[in-house]
């Protein structure tokens, strides 16, 4: 029984490894073709090349499959990736950054206090 169970747990980890590895690769063309009608294509290329091989069985060979996917995802990784500008790393990312702790901010806009009526 134990065998049953480390060949499943073993597929699920695989399955987990072309998840990440599919959603890296689609990110990573999205990094070469910023504008949508460069990147369909593109992507459709890239689902094309995941379905070539979705229907491979032997453990050994999807292994190989996956690290010579990671292997050329990381050969063909963008060398200057798009970043979001409000995300860390991007160029709007803590433009406005948080007070420091000691000053206190009043939003009374210049409104009179109400004793003085």
């Amino acid at each position: 029984m134990s065998g049953v169970s480390a060949y499943l747990a073993r597929r699920a980890a695989q399955k987990e490894r072309v998840r990440i590895l599919y959603r890296r690769a689609l990110k990573e063309t999205l990094n070469w073709a910023v504008h949508r009608h460069l990147f369909y294509p593109d992507a459709d290329d890239l689902r094309k090349r995941f379905d070539a091989n979705k229907h491979v069985e032997d453990i050994n060979t999807i292994d190989r499959l996956i690290a010579d996917g990671e292997a050329a995802h990381n050969k063909w990784r963008h060398p200057d990736p798009y970043i979001v500008p409000w995300a860390p790393g991007g160029s709007k990312f803590t433009r406005n950054p948080e007070p420091p702790s000691g000053i206190e901010i009043v939003y009374d806009y210049g409104q009179e206090a109400e004793e003085a009526l």
